[in-house]
């Protein structure tokens, strides 16, 4: 679970999607009208009509100074098909929450995948209020020829509170996983020109009995004390959490406890991509897997959408299944993602 921290926290931006009718109207004027500045509303550069335009603190202040200028590189692409598919296969293990069976499945399967690629375990046990389990942190390591560190994380456990409901996490642990799949396609290869990406499939990050600070990250939390303590930490140049990322209905919000300038960047990546509508209508702050890292002062940025069905019906459900994804929400988020980091590397 990734409670925002008031349920009063989240606010439509102004010209969001839920627009009142007259404004929805306006926008319908013609364009002489528009030009001449009779509707006083941002829109996206997207052909969709629909786009969300950027937050209040984007779209009033100018661009940061620490955003990377846009350039004329051709835009990254995923195999969206590919990557539902692995979404698929991850769901079809069923529950796979700390220490059951299919747990160890889905690692030897994270671990098929990255044969050949330079790859480290952060395994301990931690100690829950329901006893000992085994964590596994798997980090996939790709190098750049840039001094630096780009992180991507997305966890790959289920609720353990769920386990006997039918719950399989098609979107809350299976997206996640299975984006991270795909980049590591995108990444192995040559090495980067750009700086060295990092990908973390995190374990642990559901509660096993109540989400509090103690009972919940427990992978995260391991790894950024860990991190902290041999440096690492200082060579992070920004990290990003993938989250419930496959909802066929796709939001990604601003996590106002994540930091300004990287969520801009996202934006900015998103934008050049035409996919701007599906970010930040939003926004508010949520516990997630960036929360131990952001405590330690890394650049960090939580992609996710918690609003997965009317009300959030679908999260944490047996509803939560692979009928409610879709490809093309792995390839906005996907592509938007693999273009930040080719932001980040212009930097």
């Amino acid at each position: 679970m990734k409670p925002t921290t008031t349920s009063e926290s989240w606010q439509a931006f102004p010209c969001g999607p839920r627009w009142p009718l007259w404004l929805r109207i306006c926008l319908a004027l013609p364009l002489t009208i528009a030009l001449a500045n009779t509707v006083a509303c941002t829109k996206g550069t997207s052909a969709d009509a629909s786009a969300a335009p950027k937050s209040e603190s984007t779209a009033a202040t100018p661009a940061s100074p620490e955003a990377a200028p846009a350039d004329s590189a051709p835009l990254p692409h995923i195999d969206s098909k590919r990557a539902f598919q692995y979404t698929r296969e991850v769901t079809a293990f069923g529950p796979r929450y700390m220490g059951s069976e299919n747990h160890k499945k889905l690692e030897r399967y994270i671990l098929d995948h990255l044969k050949g690629d330079q790859v480290e375990d952060d395994a301990f046990t931690a100690d829950t209020v329901e006893g000992k389990f085994p964590v596994r942190n798997i980090i996939a390591k790709f190098p750049g020829k840039k001094d630096g560190i780009v992180v991507i994380l997305g966890h790959y456990d289920t609720n353990y509170p769920l386990r006997n409901t039918g719950y399989v996490g098609a979107n809350d642990g299976g997206s996640s996983t299975a984006i991270l799949l795909e980049y590591a396609n995108q990444l192995r290869g040559n090495k980067r020109d750009g700086y060295s990406v990092w990908l973390v499939w995190t374990d642990g990050e559901e509660a096993v009995k109540t989400w509090s600070d103690t009972d919940s990250l427990y992978g995260t939390r391991h790894l950024a004390e860990k991190w902290e303590k041999d440096g690492t930490l200082k060579k992070i140049k920004a990290l990003m959490v993938m989250d419930m990322i496959g909802d066929a209905d796709l939001d990604i919000n601003r996590t106002t406890n994540g930091t300004a300038w990287l969520l801009d960047l996202i934006y900015a990546a998103a934008e050049r991509g035409g996919y701007q509508s599906h970010f930040y209508a939003t926004e508010g702050a949520i516990e997630d897997d960036h929360v131990p890292f952001v405590k330690r002062g890394v650049p960090s940025a939580d992609v996710i959408d918690l609003d997965y069905g009317y009300n959030n019906v679908f999260h944490h459900s047996p509803q939560d299944t692979m009928d409610k994804l879709s490809p093309k929400s792995l390839e906005i988020v996907g592509d938007t993602i693999l273009e930040t980091i080719h932001m980040l590397d212009q930097r």
